[in-house]
């Protein structure tokens, strides 16, 4: 019954009449009465919406503010930012105009909003304005902060209130909101006089805006048939009208009606048996009536538990009717099992902004690593002027950044998002001297976040949990008790280097691994987490010192896996491993982590600041478990006796069939060609065991990304399904060339909920794409 995706119980007549106290669906706003003398202003109708037009701090920021953006010492330039009346952008341009320099910022593209000098930027070059008169605009994805100082304290107050408060509604809009205000925006874009009433020229505008290439007649009569007034112009509860026949989803329609029957409302039993249908836990007559309550847009209809076909579109469009697990957004694993238990989001080279050859280094690097959740990041410390040593990648052009103020930003945002314990991985260049300096540092500034003694004096050498919450470990080389050749410590760069002296003169190479001197002050917080070598893995080998940590570079592990793949599986249900790039990635370019999950390494650190495919999955594996940078690992990778290995899964165990239905308001890639409408596909990606991994895609349709119809099933046969990830890609085919990313969503195969969902598509930078999303048929069987 569950793979059933089309049902008969219900004959669909041709008109059957509706009953009259739900009969009018529930209709949108009409725009705002005239203002300034009659002219109306459609753009505020959005911040109507929101409940924000009356509060003082929004209005001030639509009359906008002279604000001086800081870049530098030198660099402090004046510019004029506004909030447009859509409430969901800041337009800004410079003061003086020398040139067409207008420019946009999105809200839900901000991060955070901080006061003061709270930024790298502020604390270096803001020296000059008082801290508050200072704001600081963090964003999601790769764009660069915008440092701003007010020329009042009262008027920075003002955008730090008004923008938190733009963004806590923003957050709180269901997806019915955020299409409504998404195509209102659009149509204010689109009236190009602005006089509240749109003619034929500017309907087609707004369809072009929107992503549709709609033929003319077929638009044309569209028009005319909302055109009541018959005077070819749209205004008020015509555009209206225009707007809803735009935005009708005939699938959704067919479904609701299937189940609704002749009188075309839902009653609680019937939406239980929608419910039943769908696989829902807990599917029960309380339930549905329950959502009936939540989602009913008709007061009437609500108060008969009776859903309609705006409150059915309300529920599939909410959290709940998510192909995401909402019960797994929260923190939903036992957390109280050793950390060697976990995957661990963990990022390379942290500090870098750009490639590691001549890319800035950055303390908001850390800030951004921590806000997706990390939990490991690195150090790679060098000795620098002063006495006081410098982060930076060693022998390169990329900036250096003192070591002091990095851990001063791990104890300033390490823990925002995640309580969750942190591990601060050190790649150790540093004489004796500046070891010393870096422990002094550490102990400090970071005082009793930082574990610096065993917790459990009766089990000392047993891992600690992930309930270490507010704790930061770190990971080092430690002084050996006694000092071999077999248990001799190596940083991450050594080890490296041992890869890539193989073919060296002995002598050569012997003098690169010679030991380094370690200082007694670090080796000492090195608790939990020595830094060891990982030579080679017998069959059987005795379990390992569970407080050593191995790091591997990615093609250390890849031979490994293929190598002694359960043997390397349950070395790692002991013990922590660290995989890393490959030093020959100079544009800091990514390997897919995926392989590595396989082996149940923990730490498989990525280059947070490279968008991919690589980054993807990485948010895909972490979004669960409240996002806070732990997932429990399967049970195959946690048992000591463990006969799980990656390259034999054994034979398939489930079969996953999607039908890949319809896609709704995908963005518009290229805005500046007004009549570029892209030509979408839908693929769909299984990473998992290399048995398992897959890519299947549906045709194309031509010039239409506002509402794409595929209708097209693909099937996977899954050997590891624990172990998979799901990723759902929209591209823009094209013939000649590749094609272009639209958006993504990637999630793990056991936190995917069964039938009728809809995908919320991500950026490029993991941005919501919002209202843009996919509608799909989800079926897992297990065999």
């Amino acid at each position: 019954m569950l793979c059933g995706l089309w049902r008969s119980r219900h004959r669909r007549p041709e008109e059957p009449p509706v009953p009259a106290q739900v009969a009018a669906p529930v209709a949108l706003p009409s725009p705002p009465a005239p203002q300034d003398g009659g002219t109306k202003r459609p753009g505020l109708r959005a911040l109507k919406k929101m409940g924000l037009t009356e509060d003082e701090d929004v209005r001030a920021m639509l009359q906008g503010s002279t604000l001086c953006k800081i870049r530098s010492r030198t660099w402090h330039k004046e510019r004029f930012y506004r909030l447009q009346e859509d409430g969901l952008s800041v337009w800004f341009q410079r003061r003086i105009r020398r040139a067409p320099s207008q420019h946009i910022f999105y809200v839900q593209h901000i991060e955070a909003v901080r006061e003061g000098h709270q930024s790298e930027g502020l604390r270096r070059f803001g020296g000059a304005f008082a801290p508050a008169r200072c704001l600081t605009i963090a964003f999601k994805g790769r764009r660069k902060n915008l440092d701003l100082a007010a020329p009042t304290a009262e008027e920075a107050q003002r955008w730090v209130r008004g923008l938190a408060k733009l963004r806590a509604r923003l957050d709180a809009m269901n997806q019915r909101e955020r299409l409504d205000h998404w195509i209102h925006s659009y149509l204010h874009r689109a009236d190009s006089n602005q006089d509240s009433k749109m003619s034929f020229k500017e309907i087609k505008s707004l369809l072009l805006m929107v992503n549709v290439d709609m033929n003319d007649m077929y638009a044309y009569r569209l028009f005319k048939e909302c055109d009541r007034s018959n005077n070819e112009r749209l205004e008020g509860p015509e555009i209206e009208e225009f707007l809803r026949r735009l935005l009708k989803r005939p699938e959704l329609e067919e479904i609701f009606h299937r189940y609704s029957g002749e009188d075309r409302v839902l009653s609680a039993p019937e939406l239980l048996e929608f419910l039943e249908d769908q696989g829902e836990d807990g599917a029960t007559l309380a339930r549905a009536q329950q959502l009936i309550h939540t989602y009913e847009l008709n007061e009437t209809a609500k108060q008969h538990e009776l859903m309609t076909l705006d409150g059915f579109m309300m529920y599939l469009l909410s959290p709940e009717g998510a192909a995401l697990d909402p019960a797994h957004t929260g923190v939903f694993q036992d957390m109280n099992q050793p950390l060697a238990h976990y995957f661990i989001s963990s990022s390379h080279n942290t500090y870098l902004t750009d490639s590691q050859i001549g890319g800035p280094s950055s303390t908001e690097a850390y800030v951004r690593a921590f806000a997706q959740g990390c939990r490991c990041v690195e150090l790679d410390c060098w000795e620098g002027p002063g006495g006081e040593p410098v982060i930076y990648h060693g022998h390169t052009l990329t900036s250096k950044i003192l070591f002091r103020d990095v851990v001063q930003a791990v104890r300033d945002h390490a823990f925002t998002l995640s309580p969750y314990p942190v591990i601060l991985s050190l790649e150790n260049h540093c004489g004796l001297e500046q070891q010393a300096t870096m422990a002094r540092h550490l102990r400090s500034i970071l005082g009793d976040m930082l574990v610096t003694q065993v917790l459990d004096s009766q089990n000392p050498e047993e891992l600690p949990s992930p309930e270490l919450k507010g704790r930061v470990l770190v990971k080092g080389k430690k002084l050996p008790a006694a000092r071999s050749d077999e248990g001799r410590i190596l940083s991450d760069r050594e080890e490296e280097e041992e890869e890539e002296d193989d073919e060296e003169e002995a002598g050569a190479a012997e003098q690169r691994r010679r030991a380094k001197q370690i200082s007694p002050e670090l080796s000492a917080l090195a608790v939990y987490c020595g830094a060891t070598r990982l030579r080679t893995l017998r069959p059987a080998p005795p379990p390992p010192p569970p407080g050593q940590v191995s790091s591997l570079s990615e093609r250390k592990a890849k031979k490994l896996i293929r190598e002694a793949g359960n043997s390397f599986v349950r070395h790692n249900v002991h013990q922590l491993t660290r995989v890393y790039p490959l030093g020959l990635r100079m544009n800091s370019a990514n390997y897919s982590p995926q392989e590595m999950w396989n082996s149940g390494c923990q730490l498989v650190a990525l280059n947070f600041q490279t968008p991919g495919y690589e980054m993807d999955l990485n948010a895909g594996r972490f979004l669960i478990n409240g996002q806070c940078g732990y997932v429990l690992k399967p049970a195959c990778l946690r048992q000591p006796d463990t006969t799980f290995d990656p390259e034999c899964p054994g034979p398939p165990r489930t079969t996953l069939t999607i039908q890949v239905l319809t896609a709704q308001q995908l963005p518009k890639l290229n805005a500046e060609k007004p009549n570029s409408i892209v030509d979408p596909l839908v693929r769909i990606e299984i990473h998992g065991v290399t048995s398992d991994c897959a890519r299947k895609e549906t045709n194309y349709v031509l010039n239409n990304g506002f509402n794409p119809r595929w209708g097209q099933t693909l099937q996977f046969q899954l050997r590891a399904p624990e172990l998979a990830l799901v990723r759902f890609v929209v591209e823009d085919y094209d013939t000649t060339s590749p094609n272009d990313f639209v958006g993504q969503f990637t999630l793990p195969l056991n936190s995917l909920k069964q039938g009728y969902r809809h995908i919320h598509l991500l950026s490029k930078d993991g941005a919501s794409l919002s209202p843009a999303t996919l509608f799909v048929h989800i079926c897992i069987q297990g065999s």
